[in-house]
């Protein structure tokens, strides 16, 4: 499952729950966040693998200040990605995006029971439009290529910021066209999804993301890297948190949430 959370806007306090709530009715495996908020000790992460009796790793870029003065906000306050696991999780990195240090990768290794699954979170930028995802999406399928290919395939998950026509998505999945690495290909798990749901998840109909002038959209993906094992194979797909909880809407953002065999 992939998630954007939508960080400290909102009345977040009050939206925590309805998160839980979310969280607690689909149950992931594994859960790749983006917008975590962490101050000082407290973390939202850590909060809810803790609720939910996961493991937890966090990672944000090195430019904290973008997102510090949105909401006045103090000098420990951080803005970044998360992933939870009923599993172990090992070797976690987190990197910077090319062009934009406030925004980052989190990669790391999930020990599930049917082998280890190498697992990447990102969140790419908005204002530096289609050629600056292009290239951290250039510099993402690069990282991908590096991770070990022995067992079940690299899954990579996020807000990428782009639909899916646009340049820099169909270089990443390279199934259209010559990818980033050529002899790469990243399955979006969403073409084995409902083919009448169009997969909107950044939604007009959630009033957070209405009042803003973008259209609806599907703008956060699952990807998993096409491999020959039986593992990691996609059985369908949906999007969650596309309704109120007790009248709040947990974030701006749907969530995705895929199956995959073991």
């Amino acid at each position: 499952m992939t998630w954007n959370l939508w960080w400290r806007f909102g009345e977040p306090e009050r939206r925590r729950p309805a998160i839980r709530h979310v969280l607690r009715e689909q149950r992931p495996d594994v859960l790749a966040l983006q917008e975590v908020w962490a101050d000082g000790d407290r973390n939202l992460a850590g909060w809810l693998a803790d609720e939910l009796g996961l493991h937890w790793v966090f990672g944000a870029g090195s430019d904290q200040e973008t997102w510090r003065v949105r909401v006045d906000g103090g000098p420990l306050l951080r803005n970044g990605v998360a992933v939870l696991s009923r599993w172990p999780i090992r070797a976690e990195k987190a990197y910077d995006l090319p062009g934009d240090p406030s925004r980052a990768a989190l990669s790391c290794l999930i020990d599930a029971p049917h082998g280890t699954i190498p697992f990447v979170t990102t969140h790419l930028s908005v204002l530096s439009g289609s050629a600056g995802r292009s290239a951290q999406l250039d510099w993402l399928a690069r990282h991908v290529a590096t991770l070990p290919r022995d067992g079940h395939p690299a899954v990579v998950a996020g807000d990428f910021n782009a639909m899916p026509e646009s340049d820099e998505l169909r270089r990443f999945v390279g199934e259209l066209t010559v990818g980033y690495v050529p002899d790469q290909r990243l399955l979006d798990v969403w073409w084995f999804a409902d083919p009448g749901d169009p997969g909107f998840t950044w939604d007009r109909a959630n009033p957070h993301a209405a009042a803003w002038v973008a259209p609806s959209a599907r703008i956060d993906y699952i990807h998993v890297r096409q491999s020959s094992h039986r593992a990691g194979r996609v059985l369908g797909a949906h999007r969650a948190a596309t309704t109120a909880v007790d009248g709040v809407w947990p974030s701006d953002h749907a969530a995705v949430v895929t199956d995959l065999s073991d």
